[in-house]
C-alpha cells in the first residue's frame, strides 16, 4: 500500500526551486516555469549558471608549436588571454543571471530570488547542491543545441543520471498548466509522482489524467485514483494499448495535456538502465513539459 506521507517527506526535503539557465532561447521559459512552481509552493527560487572549467586551454593547444626563443613570453601571453576569457565568461554569466532575476521580478510575486554561478560541469554543480533542491527546472536543449528541433541536449542525460530530485524538462514557451497527466504503472517512482500530485499545492486545482499503458492496470489505476480523489483532485483514468512513448505522446496532444509526470526509469525489461528507452523516447516525442522523478 502506498505510504504517501513517507514518500512526500523524502521527496520534498529540499529548500529551493532551481532554474538552470545558459543564455539559450529556452532560458526564459525555464525561468517562467521555475517561478510558477516557486510561487505556488512558496519556496525560494535559485537561478544557476555554470561555467565549465577549461584550464590553460590556449597554453596546452599551442605550447608545442612555439619557437624556442619566444616560448616563455608567448606562454605568458596565452595564459593571460585565458584568464581574461574566464573573467569575461564570469561577467557574461552574471549579467545573464541579473537579467533573469529582473525578468522574474517584473512578472511574478516570487518573494526570494537567489543567483548562483558555479565553475564545473552542470552535473557536478547539481550534485553539490542536491540536498538543497526541491525541484529542478532545465531546458530540453541548451545553448549549443538550441537550433535543433528534435532530440535532447547533450547534458540532459548526465543531469538525469546525477540527480535524485524531481526534474522538470521544459521544451516550450510558458503557459500555466491547466491539465496534468501521470503515466502510472505502480512502480516506486510512479508512486513518488502520485504523492507529489496528491500533496503539492502545485496540483491542487489541476485535473489529472491517470494513464496506464497495457491491459492489466485496473487495480493500479483504482488505487491511484482513490489517493487523488481523497484530496479533492478531479481524476480521469485511462488504459492505452501500443508503444508506450507513442500512445502517451498522442494522448497528451489529443487531450491538450499541459504537463506530464513520469518516472525516469524504464519499467520493463530495460528497468536496470537509468535513462531507458522509454524515458529517452518520451523526452524526444513530447512537445510539452515533462516532470521526471527517480
Amino acid at each position: 500500500m502506498l505510504n504517501k506521507n513517507e514518500l512526500s517527506e523524502k521527496l520534498f526535503s529540499g529548500r529551493v526551486i532551481l532554474a538552470c539557465i545558459d543564455g539559450s532561447s529556452g532560458s526564459e521559459s525555464v525561468c517562467d516555469y521555475a517561478s510558477w512552481i516557486a510561487s505556488n509552493v512558496a519556496r525560494p527560487l535559485k537561478l544557476m549558471h555554470t561555467i565549465e572549467n577549461n584550464p590553460n586551454a590556449a597554453v596546452s593547444d599551442y605550447s608545442g608549436a612555439i619557437g624556442l626563443g619566444s616560448q616563455q613570453e608567448l606562454l605568458n601571453e596565452l595564459t593571460e588571454v585565458e584568464q581574461n576569457r574566464a573573467s569575461l565568461l564570469i561577467k557574461k554569466g552574471q549579467l545573464m543571471l541579473n537579467a533573469a532575476k529582473q525578468h522574474i521580478e517584473e512578472k511574478t510575486d516570487v518573494d526570494s530570488i537567489e543567483t548562483y554561478q558555479h565553475h564545473g560541469s552542470l552535473a557536478e554543480s547539481l550534485i553539490e547542491l542536491e540536498d538543497d533542491i526541491r525541484v529542478m527546472v532545465i531546458g530540453i536543449r541548451g545553448k549549443q543545441h538550441e537550433q535543433q528541433n528534435e532530440g535532447i541536449g547533450h547534458q540532459l542525460e548526465s543531469v538525469i543520471r546525477a540527480m535524485h530530485k524531481p526534474i522538470l524538462v521544459v521544451n516550450k514557451e510558458f503557459s500555466q498548466p491547466q491539465k496534468a497527466m501521470l503515466a502510472y504503472d505502480g512502480s516506486v517512482t510512479c508512486k513518488k509522482a502520485l504523492a507529489m500530485v496528491a500533496s503539492s499545492r502545485l496540483f491542487k486545482n489541476i485535473p489529472c489524467h491517470l494513464v496506464h499503458v497495457g491491459n492489466d492496470g485496473e487495480a493500479l489505476l483504482a488505487e491511484a485514483e482513490n489517493v487523488l480523489q481523497d484530496v479533492g483532485i478531479d481524476v480521469t483514468c485511462v488504459q492505452l494499448d501500443g508503444p508506450a512513448d507513442e500512445v502517451l505522446a498522442n494522448y497528451q496532444l489529443e487531450n491538450d495535456i499541459d504537463l506530464t509526470l513520469m518516472g525516469a526509469f524504464s519499467h520493463n525489461r530495460f528497468r536496470d538502465f537509468l535513462l531507458g528507452s522509454f524515458t529517452a523516447k518520451m523526452l524526444a516525442a513530447t512537445n510539452r513539459p515533462l516532470l521526471l522523478l527517480r
